[in-house]
């Protein structure tokens, strides 16, 4: 699949067009090589079924966030990009406004009039394909333009939902929680917290309780599940099982070839975590990232495997327990490296029809991080993807991180480095601030999802997303994390 590119030097600050990848119609992504000769950039597949190519690009007042074709064929003659990713854009909107149509939602005074303009540019753009410079131009205004006009459209369903759960009941029945870091609470956040959250995630994870083989280090943990019952947050533990890159202890390495004998360490902790805390721990995120791995020699089987044997074990520990498992880039854009044959969904849908006991699945949403985040979305996108996930018919939970800063974060993990294509403008405390404001609501509005959680709350302590927390390593609150509390007292008091 050829795409032409007018004006040739877009390319010289256009990182993402080397990152784009090709979808088919099952919503699988194909493994895709790139290959740039002059403007015409060649996405080269296995297959030549259609399929819908999906780039980032700067949208003026939305970053840099991810489009998509609608479903093209191969043919020989190059498309003009921009005109495609206008089409596309704008075939995914009025999709969805007639869904949302027939769902009884109200359109909003303000989306006509932009919806028309979006029409009567792409027209203009399709028209003028023989010269494709202009072509080129007027697409981007109606793809801009179109951008805006599902940001409007998101926004008024969003409200409308919102509405509509606050008329049935006063306090939102889904948990708003946070993740409390690798530390023992701290004086700095402990207020701030319990005003922001009514939930909390109580990292249990094997490569801090188990540094080295056989010796327990149960301490900070019980800290904090100590202070949890205090202040009366419903607790969620885990991942006990992290299949991403150093996510395991490292003295694993050395079994990282023998499956069989890996499963019986897996098996012990698990079943001396979950019998530690049994009573006091209800839910449980029993394995996470096993869907994308890194973490030893594991094969996409071995790792499917592995999950599996890990919530039967904690479903034979206590059978009273909600077991779950973390999902990272939902959106599947990592199978575009040609490692993974099973896009998310399918992989947890396989774990469901296992019959092993997985009562509900979190979705990973790491805004800006590289290699292991995902690209920005907008509210649309996002929308669709929680839509996506409802088909397997069992509770959502989504947690959330985003940068506040592009400064070098000493507690991070070492392999998540933020996505530099955006600028150095991209990440800052406001814009973290407008994320949770804009993309919060969003996830309040669905029925689907039990729980939205933020993936730590202080950068002064180990974490997975540098930047992402709530309170800065010097103890000061961020934007962010007021918009949080703002929202707690408007829907959860």
């Amino acid at each position: 699949m050829r795409f032409s590119i007018h004006p040739v030097d877009q390319l010289d600050n256009w990182p993402e067009i080397r990152r784009a990848y090709v979808r088919g119609f099952d919503g699988r992504v194909h493994p895709t090589r790139v290959e740039i000769d002059g403007n015409v950039v060649a996405y080269r597949r296995q297959n030549s079924d259609s399929g819908k190519l999906h780039v980032a690009l700067p949208i003026e007042g939305f970053g840099r966030p991810m489009a998509s074709t609608s479903s093209l064929p191969e043919r020989e003659e190059p498309y003009i990009l921009l005109v495609e990713l206008a089409r596309g854009k704008l075939a995914q909107l009025r999709d969805q406004l007639a869904a949302w149509n027939m769902a009884g939602m109200d359109v909003p005074k303000d989306f006509p009039p932009l919806m028309q303009e979006s029409h009567e540019l792409l027209a203009e753009a399709v028209s003028n394909q023989d010269d494709a410079p202009r072509a080129s131009e007027v697409a981007r205004q109606s793809l801009e333009t179109t951008f805006r006009a599902a940001d409007v459209l998101s926004k008024s369903y969003i409200a409308q939902r919102l509405a509509v759960r606050r008329a049935r009941t006063t306090h939102l029945p889904a948990s708003l929680g946070c993740g409390l870091g690798h530390a023992p609470p701290n004086p700095d956040w402990e207020d701030s917290f319990v005003n922001a959250f009514n939930a909390a995630l109580v990292p249990i994870e094997w490569r801090f309780i188990e540094p080295e083989e056989g010796k327990y280090e149960w301490d900070t943990n019980d800290a904090q599940v100590e202070w949890c019952e205090k202040n009366r947050l419903l607790m969620t533990a885990g991942p006990l099982l992290d299949l991403s890159p150093e996510g395991l202890p490292d003295w694993l390495w050395q079994w990282q070839h023998e499956v069989l004998n890996l499963q019986s360490f897996v098996s012990d902790f698990v079943e001396t975590a979950i019998t530690r805390y049994a009573g006091r721990i209800r839910f449980w995120e029993v394995a996470a990232r096993a869907n994308t791995g890194g973490a030893l020699a594991l094969s996409e089987e071995d790792r499917l495997s592995l999950a599996a044997r890990t919530l039967e074990i904690a479903s034979q520990v206590d059978q009273d327990n909600q077991l779950m498992v973390r999902v990272d880039q939902p959106w599947g854009a990592y199978q575009a490296k040609g490692k993974h044959r099973f896009s998310p969904l399918q992989f947890v849908d396989a774990l469901v029809r296992s019959g092993v006991g997985l009562s509900g699945v979190n979705l990973e949403v790491a805004i800006g991080y590289h290699p292991n985040g995902c690209t920005r979305r907008d509210l649309l996108d996002f929308s669709q993807l929680i839509d996506l996930w409802s088909c397997l018919q069992i509770p959502l939970r989504v947690t959330l991180a985003f940068p506040s800063s592009v400064q070098p974060d000493e507690f991070s993990k070492q392999n998540q480095r933020l996505d530099g294509s955006a600028g150095a403008n991209a990440w800052s405390d406001r814009m973290q601030a407008d994320f949770v404001e804009n993309f919060l609501p969003m996830l309040m509005s669905k029925q689907v999802v039990v729980g939205i959680y933020w993936t730590h709350i202080s950068d002064a302590v180990p974490h997975d997303f540098a930047n992402a927390g709530l309170v800065r390593p010097d103890g000061g609150p961020k934007p962010s994390l007021d918009r949080i509390i703002q929202y707690r007292r408007e829907y959860w008091t």
